[in-house]
């Protein structure tokens, strides 16, 4: 594996019980990159996800991040290496206001200083949320909870950032927005495995695709191969798969 690789995954089966999630999967994210996963419910994608971060052991294959070998290892020890999940869902605290939950998010383990810092970085990279930092967050708009918890895992930029479904259920311009910062954050040095559920969507960020059916992926490549006109390899998805 070479150096320039955020995540590999070399043959990797995984199974919920004897349910079989994935079978024999392997693919790449270059450091500084974008790869999206695209497949109809059930396909694996999320799998993936957990896989990559630890939350489901393999049972077959490797997994690499930034070329050490964390099969097997526990999710805080792959975390130490730069890896950040944010999953599906908004993952925040709704019942604390914001300043609460980056105070949350940041203080374990860090000084006073440090945390404030963090803080500041969260709100100068979030506006919006400096704007609201007293309101409770389960009052926020669909998009301002997803930035919220964008910004818990922002402060200190990740090696690897795994979103799954980070545009579930906003509104058009909302989902713009929100695209906007995971282009920014990828350009930034940061490598992103995105879970999407529209194929156009992905296309704002990522540079490839991998098409996912029953736990296999049955095609990889540039994502600009699935958006072009007439190039669609039969392996258009519908609008409303997720999972």
């Amino acid at each position: 594996m070479s150096p320039d690789t955020a995540l590999e995954l070399k043959d990797v089966s995984a199974s919920y019980g004897r349910f079989r999630a994935l079978s024999r999967v392997s693919l790449r994210v270059a450091s500084g990159s974008a790869l999206s996963l695209i497949g109809p419910n059930g396909a694996g994608k999320s799998t993936i996800a957990r896989v990559a971060t630890g939350l489901v052991p393999v049972t077959a294959g490797r997994v690499l991040v930034q070329g050490v070998d964390v099969t097997g290892w526990p999710p805080y020890r792959i975390a130490r290496l730069g890896v950040a999940h944010l999953p599906e869902g908004r993952s925040i605290f709704a019942s604390l206001n914001i300043e609460d939950n980056l105070l949350l998010a940041f203080g374990r383990g860090a000084g006073r200083r440090q945390m404030r810092a963090a803080i500041d970085r969260a709100y100068e990279e979030f506006p919006r949320l400096k704007a609201r930092r007293w309101q409770i967050a389960g009052t926020l708009s669909g998009g301002e909870q997803r930035m919220l918890a964008l910004a818990k895992v922002l402060a200190v930029p990740p090696a690897l950032l795994v979103v799954d479904e980070l545009s579930l259920g906003l509104a058009p311009r909302v989902v713009g927005e929100v695209m906007e910062i995971l282009r920014l954050i990828r350009e930034s040095g940061t490598a992103l495995l995105m879970i999407e559920q529209q194929v156009q969507r992905a296309a704002m960020v990522s540079d490839d695709v991998a098409v996912l059916r029953k736990g296999e992926v049955v095609w990889t490549g540039p994502i600009a191969e699935l958006t072009a006109p007439g190039r669609d390899h039969g392996l258009v998805i519908p609008a409303t798969t997720t999972g």
